[in-house]
């Protein structure tokens, strides 16, 4: 990303104007983007209020996840163990591992979460926490079904759901993306994640 268009995003996502999904009870602050890293890391804390939840359980399938829990303990499912995540602890579930994650307490937890490589999750983070705020969400944070299947597709190689729906998902997203698309779904939006480079 050139320094233009790195000046236009930087004020999306900062300490004084974190991304909020009121749906899910996260504000997200990042520290490392994709284009500070060379793509390798992307790395941002999720503020978590009493009760808050990541929207659905997901699969990284090409980049690696590391939790550094601040605040109040994290409960972290991931694959078949569930453990509570104390503060000062750091937990890493490997690239392809089905996670999720919420907090179980009445105070507010403060997550350092690492993506090692970045990919394009910056804007995929960007966008479903734009659509919550927006109130183009259900209770679970996530977009009506044709939105779904565009973003399903376009960030495929950052996030899936795990199988075996993804067995159903994936090839779904290929017949039903285009159609979504067509009614002006998109997997990223200036509003959200500021100009593109591509103009």
């Amino acid at each position: 990303m050139d320094q233009a268009s790195h000046a236009a995003t930087a004020w999306i996502g900062t300490q004084e104007r974190p991304l909020i999904n009121p749906v899910t009870g996260e504000r997200l602050v990042f520290r490392k983007r994709a284009a500070d890293t060379n793509g390798e890391l992307l790395e941002f804390v999720i503020s978590m209020a009493p009760g808050g939840f990541i929207s659905t359980p997901h699969v990284h399938p090409l980049a690696e996840e590391r939790f550094e829990v601040g605040g109040a303990p994290v409960m972290l499912r991931a694959g078949r163990e569930e453990r509570l995540v104390q503060p000062g602890e750091m937990a890493v579930v490997p690239a392809g591992v089905p996670h999720s994650w919420w907090n179980p307490s009445q105070e507010e937890s403060a997550t350092l979460i690492q993506l090692r490589p970045a990919l394009n999750a910056e804007t995929m983070l960007e966008t479903f926490f734009g659509l919550a705020a927006d109130g183009k969400t259900n209770k679970q944070g996530l977009p009506n079904p044709l939105h779904l299947m565009v973003l399903a597709r376009a960030f495929r190689n950052e996030s899936q759901p795990p199988a075996p729906l993804n067995w159903l998902v994936a090839p779904m997203s290929v017949i039903l993306a285009p159609i979504g698309e067509l009614l002006g779904y998109r997997a990223r939006y200036d509003k959200y994640s500021g100009p593109s480079r591509n103009g």
